[in-house]
């Protein structure tokens, strides 16, 4: 933990009581702050009394007696309308902020000369955060990676000036933490994402703008057209910034991806443009498709930032594992690689997946999303067989009719057992069993991530079954 003294012997009030408010709640309780804390949830009211902490009707509350309003990210700050609470702090005049702006602040003060690594972006900011912890853990650094990730910020162990910290940060986050400041600050992409929350696009992309308006260096992506604008504006005005891209591979001052590699695009004066291979990343088995490509150019650079040759950060990326549920490569049987994509709960996640693998038996179906798999079309000429489950089976089988073969199957552990026959009957080179369901799954499982152990140990006991020779991975 990392105890908050910003506020030691001051009185604050706290909205908010799931995952990261109670770990906030935690923090600056150690740090010697006096907390009143609420949450309109009853359920989460007695999750705290169950810890012992003494609560605080905030709506009986008198409001010019707080130094600060801690927010949790999960609560209304501006869109579709403040918070009753957040109102109330305005009125008051009391400072809105969120867990990360307190990690920001007891590392000014306590570590300021640690390195913080902040990643955000609409699409593979975990991928990006994990990967640059990894790459940076095995390379010998002690690494804290959290924030929208895993462990909340202020779970991670105490701050020192030794450690480098990689925190992936929400719209929601970034948007409550006015003193952000990274070292290196990366900032993938940008589409439309949380607009019930920000109002419009304009605002969205202006907060995960700051992350890295205001770091050291930035690293920004150059593939949809927000990113460059927010690229060539900090480049105008002076800012160390670096891009990053998988479709405009001569692209300057850019870590691109191109045909399953990394190359840096440069030009010195009087001479044409240069090029230099960074890293081959087929290499990375767990690092496949155009969206990875982008992922390990972040970290890739970032790691270069931080002082890493490059020998240490391809090791890195090769021995990169992959995140649980997403293109997490669980086992192998022969020449069949069995893929768990099971966070792909709509269609164009799932066409990530999908663009990465040649030769596809795709597992999908649960509960659909709007528009089903009809965005996915262009896709079916690599999918072998499909395997429906779920809900959406009847659906999507309306939509491959004539364009893919499929198979009703309806559960997940059928349609693995069948995926499985039909992939190793292939002459495929690498037939791939794909579960990437384009849907929710709430119709048969709670939430993606049940899905997606199901699906693991689904594998698991096909490959450790009598006459089965495969591994696990």
């Amino acid at each position: 933990m990392i105890p908050v003294t910003t506020f030691a012997g001051r009185k604050v009030a706290l909205f908010g009581l799931g995952g990261s408010g109670l770990s906030t709640l935690r923090a600056l309780k150690a740090g010697g702050a006096e907390v009143c804390p609420w949450d309109d949830s009853a359920t989460s009211r007695e999750k705290a009394e169950a810890e012992g902490f003494e609560l605080v009707d905030l709506g009986e509350a008198h409001w010019p007696d707080f130094a600060a309003f801690i927010l949790a990210p999960g609560v209304p700050l501006t869109h579709p309308q403040p918070h009753w609470t957040v109102e109330r702090a305005r009125e008051a005049g009391v400072e809105i902020i969120g867990d990360i702006e307190l990690f920001c602040r007891e590392r000014g003060r306590h570590a300021p000369g640690s390195a913080l690594v902040a990643i955000t972006g609409t699409n593979g900011k975990s991928t990006t955060t994990a990967l640059t912890a990894h790459i940076l853990r095995e390379a010998g650094f002690d690494v804290q990676m959290g924030g929208n990730i895993g462990t909340p910020v202020l779970d991670l162990a105490p701050l020192t000036d030794a450690s480098v910290y990689v925190v992936e940060c929400s719209s929601f986050q970034i948007d409550l933490a006015p003193s952000l400041n990274p070292s290196v600050g990366i900032l993938l992409n940008l589409t439309p994402d949380h607009l019930d929350r920000h109002g419009a696009m304009e605002n969205y992309a202006a907060i995960k703008q700051r992350l890295v308006a205001a770091s050291d260096f930035a690293i920004v992506g150059r593939d949809d057209f927000l990113c460059e604008f927010i690229f060539q504006h900090l480049k105008k005005n002076g800012h160390s910034v670096v891009g990053i891209a998988s479709g405009r591979p001569n692209a300057l001052a850019s870590v691109c991806y191109e045909a399953g590699r990394l190359r840096r695009a440069f030009a010195l004066p009087g001479l044409k443009t240069l090029e230099e291979n960074l890293f081959d990343l087929t290499r990375a088995k767990a690092l496949r498709g155009a969206h990875n490509g982008q992922n390990a150019a972040a970290a890739f650079t970032a790691c270069e930032r931080l002082g890493l040759p490059h020998d240490e950060i391809g090791l890195g990326l090769r021995s990169f594992p992959g995140l649980a549920h997403r293109m997490e490569q669980v086992g192998r049987k022969g020449r069949v690689l069995f893929v768990n994509d099971s966070k792909a709960t709509n269609a164009d996640a799932a066409e990530k997946a999908l663009s990465s693998f040649p030769s596809i038996f795709w597992i999908l179906g649960g509960k659909a999303k709007a528009g089903g798999i009809e965005p996915l079309r262009p896709m079916f000429g690599r999918i072998q067989k499909a395997y429906l489950i779920g809900e959406a089976a009847e659906d999507f089988a309306r939509t491959l009719e004539g364009l893919a073969p499929y198979e009703h199957c309806g559960t997940l552990d059928v349609a693995t057992i069948a995926a499985a026959r039909d992939a190793e009957a292939s002459e495929a080179e690498e037939p791939v069993v794909l579960l990437s369901p384009a849907c929710a799954s709430y119709d048969q499982y709670a939430n993606f991530e049940k899905r997606g152990d199901a699906f693991r140990e689904d594998v698991r006991r096909l490959l450790q079954g009598e006459d089965a020779q495969g591994e696990l991975l």
